[in-house]
C-alpha cells in the first residue's frame, strides 16, 4: 500500500505526555474492535467507565514517526471514500478524529488502557489507537504489514459510519430489552458490517489518485481478520469455543465480509443484520 497525499489533519497526537488518568465507574458505551476477546471475554466493560474527566495531558511535541504517517494517510483516504459514499446517499460525511495515545486515554466513553486495543467512541466521534497495538498484531497474531494496520483503522471508521447513519443508536436501544446472548448476536452483526465497510473502503480507495494497492495487501487484511475471529481467540485463550459468547464473528465470517465489501464496493450489500447466516 502506498499513499502519496499529505495525510489527514484530523489526528490528535497525545503520545509522549503521559496520557489521561483512567477513570473507574459507569459510562455511555464504546465499541471495542480488534482485541475485545483477547482473553476470551468481551472487554467492552473496561472502557464503559466514568464519563471522561475534562483534564487531558496532551503531547506538547507530537511524534512524527513512520507509523503515524501511514495511519494519517489511511485516515485521509477513508475521508475521501466516505465523502463520496455519503454524497451518493444524499448525506454529508462528518470526519472523525483519530486520537493517538500511549498506555491509557480518556474519551467521552470513559477511560481505557492500551490493553483493550483500538476502539471507536460514539460519544465524541473519535477513533482511539495506541500504535503499539500494531506490534502486538504482528508479533502475537502474525498479522504484519501496513495494510493490516490500514484494515484496523478502516474497521474503526466503519463504526463511525454506523454511528452517523443511526445503526449504533439502534444497537444501544436494543441493549436493554435483549438477553446477553441475543445482544451478542447483534454485536457480531455490527462488527461484521464494520469489516464490510473496511472492505468497501479498500475497493474505492484503489481508485483514488493518491492511493495504490500493492500485491499482497488484501491478503494482509484477510490474515488480520482471520487472526482476530472470536473462535480463534477463544480457542487460544481458554481452549474451547463458546459461540453464544461471540461478539465479533468467527475468522471465516470476518474474512467473508471484508472480502465482500472489497469485491462489491456496494454500500447496500453490507446489511449483515438480515443476511443469510454463514
Amino acid at each position: 500500500m502506498q499513499w502519496f497525499g499529505k495525510g489527514s489533519n484530523n489526528v490528535d497526537d497525545r503520545r509522549g505526555g503521559g496520557g489521561g488518568r483512567v477513570a473507574l465507574g459507569g459510562g455511555i458505551g464504546v465499541i471495542i474492535v480488534i482485541v475485545g476477546l483477547l482473553f476470551g471475554k468481551d472487554l467492552s466493560g473496561v472502557v464503559n467507565l466514568l464519563p471522561a474527566e475534562q483534564s487531558q495531558t496532551k503531547n506538547s511535541a507530537p511524534i512524527n514517526d513512520e507509523k503515524k504517517k501511514i495511519i494519517a494517510g489511511v485516515l485521509e483516504s477513508t475521508e475521501q471514500v466516505w465523502d463520496q459514499q455519503f454524497a451518493e446517499l444524499g448525506l454529508k460525511y462528518e470526519h472523525p478524529t483519530l486520537v493517538l495515545f500511549e498506555n491509557s486515554v480518556q474519551s467521552a466513553c470513559g477511560g481505557a488502557s492500551a490493553a483493550v486495543g483500538p476502539f471507536y467512541c460514539p460519544g465524541d466521534n473519535q477513533v482511539y489507537i495506541d500504535l503499539s497495538f500494531y506490534d502486538e498484531l504482528k508479533n502475537r497474531f502474525g498479522a504484519a504489514g501496513d495494510f493490516a494496520q490500514a484494515y484496523v483503522l478502516a474497521h474503526e471508521v466503519g463504526h463511525h459510519v454506523q454511528n452517523l447513519v443511526g445503526t449504533s443508536d439502534k444497537m444501544q436501544q436494543a441493549r436493554g430489552r435483549l438477553s446477553e446472548v441475543e445482544y451478542n448476536r447483534l454485536s457480531v452483526m455490527l462488527e461484521l458490517q464494520a469489516d464490510f465497510y473496511a472492505g468497501l473502503w479498500a475497493h474505492h480507495a484503489q481508485n483514488l489518485k493518491d492511493f495504490r494497492l500493492d500485491a499482497g495487501d488484501i491478503d494482509e487484511a484477510l490474515t488480520a481478520a482471520n487472526a482476530i475471529g472470536d473462535d480463534k481467540l477463544q480457542k487460544q485463550a481458554q481452549g474451547e469455543v463458546v459461540p453464544d459468547a461471540f461478539t465479533h464473528g468467527t475468522s471465516a465470517q470476518r474474512m467473508y465480509w471484508f472480502k465482500k465489501g472489497f469485491e462489491t464496493g456496494d454500500f447496500k450489500q453490507g446489511d449483515t443484520f438480515n443476511a443469510r447466516k454463514l
